[in-house]
C-alpha cells in the first residue's frame, strides 16, 4: 500500500537522481567550455576532466548575488608544468574562467616582406619621408 511516507521518500530519491543527473550535464558543459577556452588560448588542457570544487553564492557580471558552481581544471603551456585553472558557472551561463598565471606560447617569428598589392593609393613610410625633406629644405 502507498502511504504518505513512502510516496514522500520515492519523491525525494526521485529529486536526488534528477539533480544528479542535472549535474553530470553542466559538468560536461563546463569541460566543453574549458577545453574551448584552452583551444583558443593554445593551452593544453590536461586529463580532459574538470572537477566540481563546490556550490557557492557568488556576484555575478551585474552584481547581483547567485548560486554558481565552482569548477577547477589543470592545463599546460610547455607539457612540463601542470598550472590550475578555475570556472565559474551560473547554471549553464558561464560565469568567469581565471587561469594561473603562465608563460606564453612561443609564436613563430613574423617574416617581414614586401607588401602584395601595388595600390597607387598605399603610400610608403620611405617615399613620403623623401618627398618631404625635399620640400622642407628647399
Amino acid at each position: 500500500m502507498l502511504t504518505l511516507g513512502n510516496l514522500s521518500l520515492f519523491l525525494l530519491l526521485a529529486a536526488v537522481a534528477f539533480w544528479l543527473w542535472h549535474s553530470h550535464g553542466i559538468r560536461e558543459h563546463a569541460l566543453l567550455l574549458a577545453r574551448r577556452h584552452c583551444e583558443k588560448l593554445d593551452l593544453e588542457l590536461l586529463d580532459g576532466n574538470v572537477a566540481f570544487r563546490r556550490l557557492a553564492i557568488v556576484r555575478d557580471g551585474s552584481g547581483h548575488r547567485r548560486l554558481a558552481r565552482l569548477y577547477d581544471f589543470e592545463f599546460t603551456v610547455t607539457g612540463e608544468q601542470r598550472l590550475n585553472g578555475r570556472m565559474t558557472l551560473f547554471g549553464r551561463q558561464l560565469g568567469a574562467i581565471e587561469l594561473d598565471a603562465h608563460p606564453l606560447p612561443q609564436q613563430p617569428e613574423p617574416v617581414a616582406s614586401e607588401p602584395l598589392i601595388d595600390d597607387p593609393k598605399v603610400i610608403r613610410l620611405d617615399d613620403w619621408r623623401r618627398e618631404h625633406r625635399r620640400s622642407g629644405e628647399g
